[in-house]
């Protein structure tokens, strides 16, 4: 399988490892934090068109009130996922052209991929229960 490491390295290694704490073979930090990954709009696309699992983005703005109000739930359940979920945020004020790239009308917006294909979205701040039933409706629909 393929996941793709905070530095951008694109790192291929067999499932049995997903358990065991995977590394990055370049930067040698683990490809599971607990935490969301910020990133640019080059590592975005890296990650929804290389990662063998399902990436949950979090388009947000640092003015954003809901936005604001939500990234403790959203950390919150990156802490929850494990290794079975690649939870990423994009600062649209940051990175604008994401925002346009990725028709994004409002914020907080959260996208869905897998294997490169967009599975869900949803606008708007969510409940942690909410954000875990979405995303389960949305891998399992």
């Amino acid at each position: 399988m393929k996941l793709v490491c905070q530095c951008g390295t694109v790192n291929q290694f067999s499932i049995e490892k997903l358990d065991q704490t995977p590394k990055c073979g370049i930067c040698h930090q683990n490809l599971f934090t607990g935490e969301p990954i910020e990133v640019t709009s080059e590592r975005l696309i890296k990650h929804i068109e290389h990662s063998a699992l399902p990436v949950l983005i979090d388009f947000w703005a640092p003015w954003c009130g809901p936005c604001v109000n939500f990234a403790p739930i959203y950390s919150e359940f990156a802490k929850t996922t494990g290794n079975q979920l690649r939870i990423l945020k994009v600062n649209t004020e940051a990175n604008q052209q994401v925002g346009i790239d990725f028709n994004i009308r409002s914020i907080p917006t959260l996208a869905l991929f897998l294997n490169g294909e967009e599975k869900g979205r949803m606008s708007g701040a969510m409940k942690l229960g909410q954000l875990q039933q979405w995303v389960v409706q949305q891998l399992n629909g």
